[in-house]
């Protein structure tokens, strides 16, 4: 039996979770196809394995029809994982994240569609709330061009909000990104139409610990959590309210002795209430750009990173009109309504349509929904 079937025989053994297949198989050193071979005097020198569990596990690999039929499920998730163009990585291959498999209780095994980043390259994992603000988008966007420049590949969970802006935006900076999902990698029920998931499995992977077909359950989302967190060298929390996934996450990264960094938000803002108290309490690091981060990481982290952060555009680098300019200068940091940014740069709206629209071009600046427009931070 091949180590992929047997680790997916392996977490069908009830009471045997993610931590104790850790622990067989550090006990087997590496040997996993031994486990067929031991007996139950043996199960029990296993941390967390005690007589009864070991009898069970026993039992489970030495009863024919119990084995055949498990077999029999393992292979058909394999037949149905390479249907989709999806392929398994397990903890015994080299290409699982070296980061991942140092926590508690690492998944046996990965399904995974795309191309996972190699797994000593340095990752960041960015999560927030779904009910995400425009402030909290334009966090998410420059923090993940920031890291992505210095060849950081960003990890979320693709759930509405900063997740999916999180994966956005590594992808239209030409970034390496990777959603680990909750549900089995069949089923992206947050992106249901196909807008943002092709592009991740071109350019970094969907991966889940869950069988592909299994049902969509509360308890699952811990588990994706942590692996989250676990695969990361460090977790970014944009925003959040006092109760969330995203402070979950933050407290599994403590947890596995990951570095927890906190988008400070207004005093006012219920979404910046679990951020400023992470940071109130010092279980995470304030920060304002990805330079922040890759600093407090340190040498190591900077090291392993495969780029340099490419030289950002500015406004200076932009040929503008004078007409242009003006409409920039009129223009604060926050988004303005064309009836206000018209009567600031004293001119008609029809004409400022014009403007607006070349310097979208320019990427100067941008829209934003009920005829608001931004000037472009760079």
């Amino acid at each position: 039996m091949e180590n992929s079937t047997l680790l997916l025989v392996l977490t069908l053994i009830p009471g045997i979770g993610p931590a104790r297949i850790k622990a067989i198989i550090e006990h087997l050193h590496g040997q996993l196809k031994n486990v067929l071979h031991i007996d139950v005097t043996d199960l029990m020198q296993v941390p967390g394995i005690g007589e009864s569990l070991a009898r069970q596990i026993y039992n489970f690999l030495h009863h024919s029809e119990t084995r055949h039929a498990a077999e029999k499920n393992a292979e058909e998730q394999l037949s149905r994982l390479h249907q989709i163009n999806g392929s398994l990585i397990t903890i015994l291959d080299p290409a699982y994240p070296s980061l991942l498999k140092q926590i508690y209780d690492p998944p046996p095994c990965l399904f995974v569609r795309g191309t996972l980043p190699p797994a000593n390259s340095p990752a960041l994992a960015v999560v927030g709330t779904r009910h995400a603000s425009l402030y909290g988008r334009e966090c998410t966007a420059m923090l993940c061009r920031d890291l992505v420049n210095f060849g950081v590949s960003i990890y979320s969970g693709m759930a509405y909000g900063i997740d999916m802006a999180a994966h956005a935006a590594a992808l239209d900076n030409g970034g390496l990104t990777v959603a680990v999902l909750a549900s089995g990698v069949d089923t992206i029920y947050t992106d249901p139409k196909g807008r943002l998931w092709p592009r991740i499995i071109e350019q970094g992977a969907l991966i889940s610990e869950e069988w592909i077909g299994s049902a969509l359950s509360p308890e699952k989302f811990p588990k994706r959590n942590r692996i989250i967190s676990g695969i990361s060298a460090g977790t970014i929390v944009v925003e959040s309210d006092i109760k969330g996934g995203a402070l979950i996450t933050a407290a599994g990264a403590l947890e596995q002795n990951r570095e927890v960094f906190a988008v400070p938000g207004s005093i006012f803002s219920s979404s910046s209430r679990g951020t400023n108290k992470l940071i109130q309490q010092g279980q995470a690091k304030a920060i304002m750009n990805g330079d922040d981060i890759i600093a407090e990481l340190g040498p190591q982290f900077i090291k392993s990173c495969p780029a340099q952060p490419a030289a950002q555009a500015s406004t200076a680098d932009i040929t503008l009109t004078s007409q242009e300019q003006a409409i920039l200068l009129s223009m604060g940091t926050e988004p303005i309504h064309i009836d206000a940014l018209a009567t600031a740069a004293s001119i008609d709206i029809p004409s400022l349509l014009v403007h607006l629209f070349e310097l979208e071009l320019k990427t100067a600046i941008k829209q934003q929904p009920g005829q608001l427009f931004q000037k472009k931070t760079f």
